[in-house]
């Protein structure tokens, strides 16, 4: 089964992170690295810093020594942070953190990540989740919209599309599932993270490693 695994370094400088990158996918590693990764790697970057994207632990740890040993062979000094995505609280957490074994364990991460979600809508006021309806005019999509804002729900319309925030992801789940019990025939109904949840977290745009390709 394939993971998430993630390493973040750190740098200080421009020019060291586009080093490592030049290194990093100059056509001569390429021999090098094909032995080490049967999956290839993802690189994105943000200002000053590298995310190495891997497949599993074993890749990742494979991709970790690598960095070090080039940052130390240009006498860089970085941090490296190592992390797996958690697949209940939808976070990056430490490599080392287990991941839950057991249904009440799963059932505890999960009422943990509905209420950390409920709470960071309270405190950057504004929904984590959107239910999205397509109606099939303007006048319906009108119409619907007014009746959840009647509710105290957050609505916005746009043209026959409205959007109804909510502040976590089973309050998602349960209003998309009391929506489509309510929408006429012809409508689409949707979950999704909000634009602006989305634009927080979105990473800079993803360039492949040559280098790291099977």
């Amino acid at each position: 089964m394939n993971d998430d695994w993630r390493l973040q370094v750190d740098f200080r400088a421009d020019g060291a992170v586009d080093a490592l990158h030049d290194r990093l996918d100059a056509q001569e590693l390429e021999h090098d690295l094909s032995e080490a990764f049967h999956d290839r790697v993802i690189v994105s970057r943000n200002g000053t810093t590298l995310f190495l994207y891997a497949g599993d632990r074993e890749q990742a740890e494979k991709v970790r020594e690598l960095v070090i040993r080039l940052t130390a062979e240009d006498e860089e000094e970085v941090e490296i942070d190592f992390r797996r995505w958690h697949p209940l609280s939808l976070e990056w957490e430490p490599a080392d953190e287990p991941l839950p074994e057991d249904a009440a364990a799963m059932a505890a991460e999960h009422q943990e990540k509905i209420a950390k979600e409920r709470e960071e809508t309270e405190e950057q006021a504004y929904p984590r989740y959107e239910v999205q309806v397509e109606m099939p005019s303007r006048d319906e999509a009108d119409a619907f919209a007014d009746r959840f804002r009647s509710e105290g729900l957050p609505t916005v319309r746009r043209w026959h599309v409205v959007l109804i925030g909510v502040a976590d992801e089973d309050a998602a789940a349960a209003l998309a599932e009391r929506v489509r019990g309510e929408v006429p025939a012809g409508a689409k109904v949707a979950v999704a993270g909000t634009l602006r949840e989305a634009e927080d977290d979105m990473p800079s745009p993803f360039a492949l490693l040559r280098a790291l390709g099977g």
